[in-house]
C-alpha cells in the first residue's frame, strides 16, 4: 500500500554556508582542492561515482563515514538518500562492475586524518569537530533544486520481493513552475521496479520554482 509522506521542508533551507544557518555536518577538504564552495549536485555526482572532478575540474577522492550523526546529515543534506538506499546503490554498482565503494572511515578523527594525508580527497565531520589544515567547503543549494513536499511511495508487490527482485531504480523527472510533476524518464534500474517506481513518482508534489529536471533515486530491498 502506498503511503502518503508529508515532508516538511523548507524552500529556502542550506546548510552551514555564507548565511551563516546551522548544520550538523560540515564539508571538508585537503588543501589541494581549488576554490572554497561545493554544490550538492556535485557532491552528488562524486559520491554517486557519476563524476570524479568537482565543477572547476578539481579530480577529488570523495571519503564516507561507516555511521554518526554527521553521516545521517550528509546523507539527508547532501545526497538526498538514507544509508541504506546508499549501501544499495553501492552494492549494486560494485555487482555490475559499474564502480567501486569510497573509502570508508570510522570517526571524525579518522576522517580528519584522512583527508589531511590524502591529496584531493573531500569528506565531511560534525559541525564541532577541530579540521585545522583542512578547507572547509560552504555547500551550496545546486541548480536551484527542488524540494519535495509530498511523496508517495511506490508499490513493492510480495511476488517480486519473494523472488527477491529488487535493486536500485533512478528516475530523471521534469517538474512544473507550479510543484507537479510533468514526464518521467527511466534512468537506470530493473524494468518492472522501474514503472512501480514511475507511478508513484508522478503524483509528487514539489515547491513551486523554475521548471527543472531533478534525478530522484528509490531503492527497493527484498530483505525488508
Amino acid at each position: 500500500m502506498r503511503r502518503m509522506l508529508v515532508l516538511g521542508l523548507a524552500a529556502g533551507m542550506s546548510l552551514m554556508g555564507a548565511n551563516g544557518s546551522a548544520s550538523n555536518m560540515k564539508v571538508i577538504a585537503n588543501s589541494a582542492v581549488k576554490g572554497d564552495k561545493v554544490s550538492t549536485h556535485e557532491l552528488k555526482d562524486v559520491y554517486l561515482g557519476k563524476s570524479s572532478s568537482l565543477g572547476d575540474g578539481t579530480r577529488v577522492e570523495p571519503v564516507l563515514a561507516k555511521d554518526g550523526p554527521a553521516h545521517e546529515a550528509f546523507l539527508r543534506e547532501c545526497l538526498g538518500q538514507s544509508n541504506e538506499q546508499l549501501q544499495i546503490y553501492y552494492h549494486t554498482r560494485v555487482f555490475s562492475g559499474k564502480g567501486s565503494m569510497p573509502k570508508e572511515v570510522r570517526s571524525d578523527a579518522e576522517m580528519v586524518a584522512y583527508v589531511a594525508r590524502t591529496r584531493n580527497a573531500i569528506g565531511y565531520v560534525s559541525a564541532a569537530t577541530d579540521t585545522e589544515g583542512l578547507k572547509t567547503l560552504r555547500v551550496e543549494d545546486a541548480l536551484a533544486e527542488r524540494k519535495l513536499i509530498t511523496r508517495v511511495e511506490p508499490e513493492y508487490p510480495e511476488i517480486l520481493r519473494t523472488n527477491h527482485i529488487g535493486g536500485v531504480v533512478r528516475l530523471g523527472v521534469t517538474v512544473g513552475k507550479n510543484g507537479t510533476v510533468e514526464s518521467i524518464q527511466i534512468l537506470g534500474g530493473d524494468p518492472a521496479l522501474a514503472e512501480l517506481a514511475k507511478t508513484a513518482v508522478k503524483s509528487w508534489v514539489y515547491a513551486p520554482g523554475s521548471r527543472s529536471v531533478v534525478e530522484v533515486t528509490l531503492a527497493f530491498d527484498p530483505r525488508k
